[in-house]
């Protein structure tokens, strides 16, 4: 055992170090355990052990008050002193890695909060209150998932609409119609208790899973589609509760009453609106005072849920021995309703006198026997058959098959009858009727609701003692209950009940009796009381799950208009998000019809299933390190098949209304991608994303696309500021026009100096350099280079930016403006090297001079763009206009293209040419042939090559300060000025004569030009110089060339050149800059367009 040892009490009491006895300790130590100093000076209260907390403002989704033990989060540990000598190597580190034990304790303290909670205990500190204890949860498995979610997936449908949609959809279709949607659920359990089991998952259960997995943009589409499936359920239920009261309890009680039956529909409906607004209401009241009652509650409701079940299992076991007595009366083949009669006869003998009976009165015009008659009601008799004839009568024949049919068709029996000559039109006869049009997919949708409700287990994973043991056994086992229950029903109606009474929606036939009712044992009223309370509490827990979920999406911040439903009153309790989800149920309410609401709470409830299994599937195939799910019994193709499950009874249900879902899931998603925050949750949907690209890029070759297929793929060359905010935005401005968001864009830039000293620069810089190309639009990535010097953090660039197949192509960077006023050469220096290097990295270069006059995002109105076409680059000068007139900032202005010719060109042929080049190109662009003559080099042209000369030499010798150089310079200008005449004579004298156009000879003859040596010499001699012919030569070619520009484009929009190539020795680097001046002087916008060498633009398809 070593020396220095620990002991930390369990039920207060100090640490004692062994060190304390030592005689080397001049002092207590103080034993780090957590964010707590537990010393001998004061006794502490004990520290719960691996209490986690599951609230999602705990974790990673980017709300500042986190207090996650995790590495990076050490503002509690600033000035720690960790004594001892055993961890000093690491002892710089602990700051951003704190140690094991430290870590440990801290999961020990991370206590468990449900939500809701924590905003009342903050409350409670801000008050100076003592922080009261929170316990523990103790929920298990069976009381914490299996009853809620045996609760809520046993609802209004079954006692509703379960025995109608047996008989109309038969025994067969109604199994495989149940078969489906209990398959849909189990699989979607299956992919949920895999995510539920991949770590914590906190309060707020399905959203935050799914947020989670599929990222901020889905999750809030599926979250906000799954909070309005909660919310219409609400309605649903409450739409059931009074359809249970008005129709079975107390029908006495509807406010609208039909004089006559055609309006008999339209009357029960209002009566649904003005109750179910009134018991809404009531609920709202209810769940706004407090949850508790509603949780109170929650076991009298599954109560009677239950009992109502085994009523049905009683019943139907009683009917084997003795069914009970519910007669139905039929009129030939048709059902009549039980309501205005009480004997199933037309005629009865009272006193040995024959009557006529009420059934008659119904039928005939007086109660007289000659009176006249309905025709069908005379020719066929009247018969009394067993409502319930049990489950030995064989009775499961005759239902085993479908009896779809339209809106007001009759609900008959399969026996012989005698038809009438003449269909009445009679809608006031007393016979049952389909209420609405009848077909398996609308049963789909009608039933599905009745298999929701699987994820109120993971919705309470922040009360559970164990939640990644109880979900998936609590889920699996109630969807595995319910699916048993309700493939036995099918059966068991089937087998118990007549045709026409499992066909007849409201009982009518059975004296208005709930037809699920009339099977149960001891008494129908054991449904009808049970069934009602069922609906109402299950409206009451959707009506107080749905604002906690809204809430949940609220906090998380991922949809801005929402945030105003995150809060709530002192205690957590979310009062606006109540009042947005009593304002929707009330629209479903208004609907009135539950046929109607069940197919659109579908929709929501698939849609978030679908989902999930979505989640599972990718995280499974992509194979995150993160995902080590507890649950193992899961597979892709599981959730494949869930997904295409989910996907195919949303169509089969309702097309339109799956059509709808989709829309307002994806008007979420893009609102969320446009206007939400950023979020990094780790999302799966990231992670396909990551593995498409590497997928792409793999496949992407390295070697240059096709002619077709080439685009700029451009380099930004970015310069900063002495605040690191990016220098001329417009070059960004200028890079969207050009890529309208097509292709690749990175945006670079360079800091001299060390990484290590400026690390904190570099970011500043990239996160300036991001907010200037958000203002600006461009899509692309930022990337800052810090290096030793700017030469070499260019060269970086240049060379590495890009990966693999999706490298730039392009550099695109300003004209160096003052590099005439620079202190250090530097600028231009490194401006030409960029040049030469691109040039032998076989890239494009594209510099922009006057970058700050160019457009921002204003349409330009009418104007051109000129295209200076001197020599052949690959096709890049006609590529660019044409890309730019995609942008609507270029889109009005025309293209001109201009071309130079000689002597001894054919300039009418030329232009011919030239047309049908771009024809073939297909582009419309305006030509012109500029006729250029050899002309003899002026004086001007003489003086300005020797002041450039006189100038460059003169700096290189004396290297002298800044404002000597412009004292030097003014004073070698006034010599020439003076010497105006003299070099009037010398430039007559010169024998070369220019040629415009760079051809392949004239390189080779510059190439092979015996060059004058620069020879050494004083100030003194400067006056004295005669300017190098070569200088003469292309110094005269860009005045000729400005000239001949600035007279045809002066007025144009922007202006496309040529931009001529540095020369081979790096002693005329100056000189270049002069001449390109010379070239673009007097022109407002002008982009200089050097090709990359290859061809970029083709006539072929």
């Amino acid at each position: 055992m070593t020396e220095r040892f620990v002991v930390v009490p369990v039920n207060g009491g100090s640490a004692v170090s062994a060190e304390e006895h030592s005689p080397e300790s001049g002092e207590t130590p103080a034993v780090e355990y957590g964010d707590r100093d537990l010393g001998l000076e004061e006794d502490r209260e004990a520290v719960p052990i691996l209490e986690y907390s599951r609230e999602p403002n705990k974790y990673g989704d980017g709300i500042p008050k986190e207090s996650s033990p995790f590495i990076n989060n050490t503002d509690n540990d600033k000035g720690t002193l960790y004594d001892g000598k055993n961890m000093a190597l690491f002892e710089e580190e602990m700051d951003s890695n704190p140690m094991v034990s430290s870590l440990l304790s801290k999961l020990a303290n991370y206590t468990n909060l449900t939500q809701g909670v924590r905003e009342h205990e903050e409350a409670d500190e801000e008050e100076g209150a003592k922080k009261k204890t929170v316990k523990s949860p103790q929920m298990g498995t069976f009381i914490g998932v299996y009853l809620p979610c045996l609760q809520n997936i046993l609802g209004v449908i079954l006692f509703l609409r379960m025995t109608w949609i047996v008989g109309t959809a038969g025994i067969l279709e109604a199994f495989i119609i149940v078969a489906m949607c209990c398959s849909c659920t189990m699989l979607t359990a299956i992919s949920m208790s895999a995510i539920a089991t991949n770590g914590v998952v906190p309060a707020g259960g399905s959203y935050y899973m799914i947020s989670r997995s599929l990222g901020p943009e889905f999750g809030g589409a599926v979250g906000l589609c799954f909070y309005l499936g909660t919310t219409f359920a609400g309605a649903m239920y409450i739409l059931g509760t009074i359809e249970i009261l008005l129709t079975y309890i107390v029908p006495s009680a509807a406010i609208f009453k039909a004089e006559e039956k055609a309006y008999e529909a339209e009357a029960m409906l209002n009566n649904m609106r003005v109750y179910g607004t009134c018991c809404l209401t009531l609920m709202a009241l209810v769940v706004f005072v407090g949850v508790k009652y509603v949780n109170k509650l929650a076991l009298v409701f599954l109560a009677c849920v239950v009992l109502s079940i085994l009523a049905i299992y009683a019943g139907v076991i009683k009917t084997i021995f003795e069914p009970p007595v519910f007669p139905v009366c039929l009129l030939g083949n048709r059902t009549l309703q039980n309501h205005d009669f009480d004997k199933c006869a037309k005629t009865e003998i009272i006193d040995n006198m024959t009557v006529t009976t009420k059934l008659w009165a119904l039928f005939c015009q007086s109660s007289e026997l000659n009176s006249t008659c309905e025709e069908y009601f005379v020719l066929n008799n009247v018969t009394e058959v067993q409502g319930i004839p049990g489950l030995t009568s064989g009775v499961i024949s005759e239902n085993m098959w479908s009896s779809y049919g339209h809106a007001g068709m009759l609900v008959e029996k399969d026996v012989a009858s005698v038809a009438p000559s003449v269909p009445s039109e009679n809608i006031n006869l007393p016979y049952v009727v389909n209420d609405i049009a009848t077909f398996f997919t609308l049963l789909v949708g009608i039933y599905f609701p009745s298999v929701t409700g699987i994820m109120a287990g993971s919705n309470r994973s922040g009360d559970l003692r164990d939640a990644q043991r109880s979900i998936p056994i609590g889920t699996i086992l109630a969807i595995a209950t319910t699916t048993i229950i309700y493939l036995s029903c099918v059966v068991l109606f089937g087998a118990c009940i007549e045709g026409v009474v499992l066909r007849d929606k409201f009982g009518d036939s059975v004296k208005g009796n709930l037809v699920i009712g009339t099977l149960s044992w001891p008494s129908p009223w054991v449904i009808v009381i049970g069934s009602f309370f069922s609906c109402c509490g299950a409206g009451l827990q959707s009506l107080t799950g749905a604002p906690r979920l809204l809430q949940a999406i609220a906090r998380d911040g991922i949809v801005p208009f929402l945030e105003v439903f995150g809060h709530g009153k002192a205690n957590g309790e979310p009062t606006w998000a109540l009042l947005l989800t009593a304002g929707i149920c009330e629209t479903g309410i208004l609907i009135a019809s539950l046929d109607a609401v069940a197919p659109i709470l579908s929709m929501f409830f698939l849609m978030c299933y679908l989902f999930v299994n979505l989640a599972c599937a990718l995280q499974t195939l992509l194979r995150t390190p993160n995902w080590r799910p507890r649950f193992k019994y899961y597979h892709w193709a599981l959730s494949f098949l869930g997904m295409s499950l989910c996907l195919a009874l949303m169509f089969i249900s309702s097309w339109y209304y799956a059509l709808v879902a989709m829309l307002i899931a994806g008007c979420i998603y893009k609102y969320i991608e446009y206007r939400g925050a950023e979020k990094e949750w780790g999302d799966g949907i990231r992670g396909l994303s990551l593995n498409a690209a590497r997928y792409a890029l793999i496949r992407l070759e390295e070697a240059p696309p096709h002619t077709k297929n080439w685009r700029p793929q451009l380099l930004v060359l970015l310069n900063l500021d002495s605040e690191l905010r990016v220098k001329h935005p417009r070059l960004l401005s200028f890079t969207t026009q050009l890529k309208a968001g097509k292709g690749l864009t990175i945006v670079g830039s360079v800091l001299e100096g060390t990484y290590l000293a400026k690390e904190t620069e570099a970011k500043k810089a990239e996160q300036n350099i991001k907010v200037a190309m958000s203002s600006e639009k461009t899509k692309g990535f930022c990337h800052v280079v810090v290096s030793s010097n700017l030469r070499d953090g260019i060269s970086h660039l240049t060379q590495s930016a890009g990966l693999g197949g999706m490298k730039h192509n392009t550099v695109l960077m300003a004209w160096p403006g003052s590099w005439r006023q620079s202190n250090d050469a530097l600028s231009w220096k490194s401006f030409i090297e960029t040049v030469r290097e691109t040039t032998a990295a076989h890239q494009a270069l594209l510099v922009a001079k006057n970058v700050d006059n160019f457009p921002q995002q204003d349409r330009l109105g009418e104007g051109t763009i000129d295209v200076w076409w001197i020599v052949h680059d690959g096709g890049m000068l006609m590529l660019l206009p044409f890309l730019l007139r995609q942008h609507k900032v270029w889109r009005k202005c025309k293209m001109r293209i201009f071309t130079v010719a000689q002597m001894d060109d054919n300039s009418i042929q030329m232009k011919k040419d030239l047309q049908m080049f771009l024809y073939h190109l297909r582009l419309d662009a305006e030509v012109e042939v500029v006729e250029m003559h050899d002309s003899d080099i002026s004086a001007f042209t003489y003086e300005k090559t020797l002041v450039m000369e006189q100038r460059s030499q003169m700096l290189k010798q004396m290297q002298l300060s800044r404002t000597e150089r412009e004292r030097e310079a003014q004073l070698i200008h006034d010599k020439n000025t003076a010497s105006h005449a003299a070099l009037n004579d010398k430039a007559d004298a010169t024998p070369d004569r220019v040629h415009m156009t760079w051809t392949k000879e004239k390189l080779f003859t510059e190439r092979n030009r015996n060059r004058e040596p620069n020879a050494s010499m004083g100030v003194r001699d400067l006056f004295n110089m005669k300017p190098n012919q070569s200088n003469v030569r292309r110094m005269h070619t860009a005045v000729k060339l400005n000239e001949v520009v600035v007279n045809k484009s002066q007025g144009a929009q922007l202006v496309l050149l040529n931009m001529p190539g540095p020369p081979k020795h790096r002693g005329g680097d100056e000189n270049y800059m002069e001449f390109l001046e010379v070239l673009l002087e007097g022109l407002n916008r002008v982009l200089l367009v050097r090709g990359g060498g290859r061809e970029v633009i083709t006539i072929y398809s």
